[in-house]
């Protein structure tokens, strides 16, 4: 039987970066972590070389710090480049749910009260991750509907700092009720066709991670740069 040796290596190399990342970024690997390639080969029975080529891409996408002779270590939240990701979300989603307020199919509609009734589940359950997920997949239905797909994927590219100061937020203050309550209103202002309120809320809604950090830089300083 032929075995396509480098499509497997490759595809090894996809799941251990994939599953450290979403270590990183879910807390499960904290900032400020000493890591090494000895220690995840093992844990992921794999040889050194996807572990290096992964700690190479992390690295390059600021998840990871490496020093010579000292070692790599998991990066320390840069609150600066959190409030830059921050700023280009929030003008980006304004100008999104005001044309979603003009257009807005029903599925996509739906597909957002379904989400909720997920996040209500998430709430009782005080499960953080799955609150995270379902908060992105809130504003990606969001974009996906207003046909703007590309532009949330651009967005990505640079939340991955603005994104584990908001799931250290979720995972250390169970209070979700004005993050839910936010995500219903915004939900009723589209229905109602009222792009000015969706606006506002949108606003309000990313501005509460302005607050959030000062909360998250008193009380978790060890994980901030």
């Amino acid at each position: 039987m032929y075995t396509d040796y480098k499509t497997q290596a490759t595809s090894t190399r996809e799941q251990v970066y994939q599953e450290l990342k979403s270590q990183i970024l879910s807390l499960q690997l904290v900032p400020g972590t000493n890591i090494s390639e000895k220690e995840m080969s093992l844990e992921y029975n794999v040889s050194r070389t996807p572990i290096r080529e992964s700690f190479l891409r992390l690295s390059q996408e600021g998840l990871l710090d490496v020093y010579p002779q000292r070692g790599t270590f998991v990066s320390l939240i840069d609150l600066n480049l959190a409030e830059e990701a921050r700023f280009m979300r929030e003008h980006l989603e304004r100008a999104v749910i005001q044309l979603a307020c003009r257009d807005f199919s029903k599925d996509n509609l739906l597909a957002l009260e379904m989400n909720l009734s997920m996040q209500k589940v998430c709430i009782e359950q005080k499960d953080y991750r799955k609150m995270f997920e379902l908060d992105e997949e809130y504003h990606q239905t969001i974009f996906s509907g207003c046909n703007k797909r590309n532009t949330w994927l651009i967005i990505q590219q640079m939340n991955v700092h603005f994104n584990r100061s908001r799931m250290l937020r979720l995972a250390t203050d169970f209070n979700w009720d004005t993050i839910f309550a936010q995500h219903e209103e915004i939900v009723v202002a589209i229905k109602e066709k009222k792009p000015e309120l969706a606006d506002e809320l949108m606003q309000e809604h990313l501005l509460q991670a302005v607050i959030d950090k000062e909360f998250l830089r008193k009380n978790y300083p060890m994980y901030f740069k």
